[in-house]
């Protein structure tokens, strides 16, 4: 018997699925998670609330939770375009990044600075960013760069 992505998922990931009374992964995550478990680049393409969101982001803090050596920077870089969208999806995902563990940082022009000087601080986990604040930060703190993203598994755009 084949194994089913959902058994590809570190434990918290599939207790947060549990806990959401999902009966079943969508198509697109069905299809997503193995890829994106065994690494490389990976396009993922759904129509409009199809779950593509959950099919990066299980996977990913899977590879996170997964993970023997202890980093120091950011491991997924989300990159949004809009600042709704942002707050949108740190809504959805926050209580899944709890659940595992794992610091999920917002980061836009309407993020406060000591947030985002948190973040700088202590680099982890996911960050949710706009390309203009990416490019910002780029170009404002270019000697923090090496610490913030040298140690990322993922960027997702």
């Amino acid at each position: 018997m084949p194994i089913s992505a959902f058994d590809l998922l570190a434990e918290p990931v599939r207790r947060w699925i549990w806990k959401q009374k999902w009966r079943r992964l969508r198509d697109v995550q069905e299809k997503a998670i193995p890829v994106i478990l065994a690494g490389g680049d990976v396009v993922v393409s759904a129509r409009t609330a199809a779950g593509k969101t959950e099919a990066v982001m299980l996977p990913l803090l899977t590879k996170i939770k997964n993970s023997q050596e202890e980093s120091s920077g950011f491991s997924v870089l989300y990159v949004s375009p809009l600042k709704a969208l942002i707050n949108d999806q740190f809504r959805r995902l926050e209580d899944l990044c709890d659940q595992c563990g794992v610091i999920l940082t917002k980061w836009h022009g309407d993020v406060s600075a000591d947030v985002k000087a948190r973040a700088r601080k202590r680099p982890s986990g996911v960050v949710l960013i706009t390309p203009e604040s990416l490019e910002a930060l780029l170009v404002r703190r270019p000697d923090e760069v090496p610490a913030l993203f040298s140690s990322l598994d993922a960027v997702v755009r």
